[in-house]
């Protein structure tokens, strides 16, 4: 069993590359733990998003704080605090925050999915 204590867990920010802007990236879950799976609670600040991208595995986002939009090539969402987002592999989506709102996810994606933008 392993245990992330949130508040402890470490920060980085990343920015440019597949996001407009800054955002604060806390990995929880890396591929270097052994599991099947990758997990991280990313915040955006209000009207920052990623670029449209896909992953080689599903994708899921259950949101945390605030408001934020999750959008598809056809389709354009916005989501609030206990939505949870399913993104199939290969789908070519973006996410991130509204204009007038702080927006964090929780994202889990399977270790070895890939990110194409």
């Amino acid at each position: 069993m392993k245990i992330v204590e949130g508040s402890k867990a470490p920060k980085r920010e990343e920015t440019g590359g597949i996001f407009t802007g800054t955002v604060e990236m806390k990995p929880l879950i890396e591929r270097e733990d052994g599991s099947e799976y990758r997990a991280a609670v990313v915040t955006f600040p209000p009207g920052v998003r990623n670029h449209f991208h896909a992953h080689t595995n599903d994708q899921i986002l259950y949101v945390v704080r605030g408001r934020g939009i999750v959008a598809t090539e056809e389709e354009e969402r916005v989501v609030n605090v206990g939505d949870i987002i399913l993104f199939p592999a290969g789908e070519s989506h973006w996410h991130g925050a509204t204009e007038d709102s702080e927006f964090s996810h929780l994202y889990v994606v399977n270790r070895d999915s890939k990110t194409s933008y």
